[in-house]
């Protein structure tokens, strides 16, 4: 599978059948939602650089699980060089945002886990 595009993330988006409230009121359109949409802006960049050649070395790593390349944020680290690229990518995406890009828990936590568990077996 490619990696996800800018606007695969934002249309995966909109195919979500889910109930958003705003303020108590139910929101139609999350999406477009103009308290919303600067927080979906800023995950979605972490899907456009990941598509740009000048920043596909930060951006992208190759799963050691199928040897395919992948968005950095979905990557198992294997490496210091991983995680230094893991700092440098996310300073460049907080120069580019300028706000919090959503993702880094997860591919903390999912680290974490696999750490731990290679361990424990």
């Amino acid at each position: 599978m490619a990696l996800m595009t800018k606007e695969q993330y934002l249309e995966s988006l909109r195919k979500l059948d889910i109930k958003v409230y705003v303020f108590g009121e139910l929101v139609k359109n999350f999406v477009d939602h103009p308290v919303i949409r600067p927080s979906i802006n800023s995950v979605a960049m972490t899907y456009e650089l990941a598509q740009s050649p000048e920043y596909e070395d930060l951006m992208t790593a190759t799963s050691n699980l199928t040897g395919k390349k992948v968005n950095r944020f979905t990557h198992l680290h294997q490496s210091t060089e991983d995680l230094i690229k893991k700092v440098k990518m996310l300073r460049l995406l907080g120069q580019k945002t300028g706000s919090c890009f959503q993702r880094c828990v997860g591919m903390d936590s999912f680290n974490a886990v696999y750490s731990t568990t290679y361990e424990t077996d």
